[in-house]
């Protein structure tokens, strides 16, 4: 990771440090993930754009060959028939530079997520946790 992206400090300053494909690529994810959660915001975290909503949401970040979309923490349950085709990890989805961005599949488990946090943001606040 070259020296500009691991300090950026903003989503565009993380996305202008790759190529044009790349970029491209990253910018599409991300404006998937803005229109499946309007209201969650951009931040960088652990040196990668997140978006944030009474928690986190979503990670994304680009490296060598493939994207990494992290739902955490549990965004790829019950989509594991749709992430079959891709690497995955604990709670991450791979997704080669190569072929086309699954952005259907982006939105739903984006979609997924903006409803756990929600749920979860209710119920402390019923419970007053």
């Amino acid at each position: 990771m070259s020296q500009r992206r691991s300090r950026a400090k903003t989503i565009d300053e993380y996305i202008a440090g790759f190529p044009e494909d790349v970029g491209e690529k990253l910018q599409a994810l991300r404006a998937v993930i803005q229109k499946a959660a309007p209201d969650a915001r951009e931040t960088i975290r652990y040196g990668i754009p997140a978006f944030v909503l009474q928690g986190d949401l979503v990670h994304f970040g680009a490296f060598g060959d493939h994207i990494d979309f992290y739902p955490v923490p549990s965004g790829v349950d019950g989509f594991s028939a749709e992430l079959a085709n891709y690497r995955q990890g604990k709670s991450s989805a791979r997704f080669p530079l190569d072929r086309p961005l699954p952005l259907k599949l982006v939105t739903g488990i984006v979609s997924a997520r903006v409803a756990q946090n929600l749920d979860r943001a209710l119920a402390r606040y019923k419970f007053g946790r």
